[in-house]
């Protein structure tokens, strides 16, 4: 894991989203889980040889932050945003987010596949949020300040977590740091005033869902690829390209490297963004 500030580390090496974790002098708080199971199993050793985890806090629903949350059952309170807790692994076409898991933990996570519980016990206790929360939350531990934003726009719980006294925020997926960044369902209005209000923090480093860990600086080149992507689209669209010319001829995020690990799903992240968004801008013609 890499050491982000004094008392924040990060992994951003591995298939999934970027697990952190928090050391404060009344325990640890963790911030979003991993995977694949070997990996949560790891990050809740490497969390409690820090001390005790008091707190688990998920950034959004994707399967990608939470379906870890099932090795960490007696490990500190789950907190999310309500938006989260109703989405928690609920299926999105095309993607069964459990079935999603299952395979990746088979053809990446072999010696833990085996532990992945089959799905009536998943569903049983995934673990999800003891408390939620519907606007913002402070949560205070010891010497530290956890101001859980609600940043709707990714997904409508997308939720970031800035730690005042280690000038990190960490944004789950309103940030994808030198990669390619998934549109899928969401709202970009609101995902572009989300990153307005990231950037009117006082930070130093920020914690992306994927990618390597940045600088405030980055939040433009995010806002300029989601503008990229509005403006292809929509000129697709003016042009009165089908969805299926649209998807075939535009390609705003063809200079960047997938996320670790999802390497055989260009293809689709692809065809879901350039979908999405056309049919979002066709859905009142």
């Amino acid at each position: 894991m890499q050491q982000v500030s004094a008392h924040v580390l990060s992994e951003t090496g591995q298939r999934g989203s970027n697990p952190s974790i928090v050391a404060t002098t009344a325990g640890v708080v963790v911030i979003d889980t991993a995977q694949l199971p070997s990996d949560a199993i790891a990050l809740r050793s490497r969390a409690e040889s820090m001390g005790r985890i008091e707190y688990l806090i998920n950034t959004e629903h994707h399967a990608d932050h939470i379906f870890g949350n099932y090795f960490f059952k007696g490990a500190g309170l789950v907190v999310h945003h309500q938006e989260i807790f109703d989405s928690f692994m609920v299926p999105e076409p095309p993607i069964d987010p459990y079935e999603y898991v299952r395979e990746a933990a088979r053809v990446h996570d072999p010696k833990g596949y085996a532990l992945v519980p089959d799905r009536d016990t998943y569903f049983q206790d995934p673990n999800k949020a003891a408390v939620t929360f519907s606007d913002d939350l402070v949560i205070r531990l010891g010497d530290h300040t956890f101001e859980l934003l609600h940043t709707p726009g990714h997904t409508p719980g997308q939720t970031a977590v800035f730690v005042p006294e280690e000038r990190v925020v960490f944004t789950g997926d309103t940030v994808f740091s030198g990669c390619q960044t998934w549109l899928m369902t969401s709202d970009l209005n609101q995902w572009l005033v989300a990153l307005d209000r990231i950037a009117g923090l006082d930070v130093d480093f920020v914690v992306p869902g994927h990618g390597p860990v940045t600088t405030p600086a980055y939040l433009r080149t995010q806002r300029a690829t989601l503008l990229e992507w509005m403006s292809a689209v929509a000129d697709a669209v003016a042009r009165g390209w089908t969805r299926e010319e649209t998807i075939e001829r535009i390609d705003p995020g063809a200079g960047l490297p997938v996320d670790i690990g999802l390497e055989s799903m260009k293809e689709h992240i692809h065809t879901q963004n350039a979908g999405s968004l056309w049919d979002k801008l066709t859905a009142s013609r």
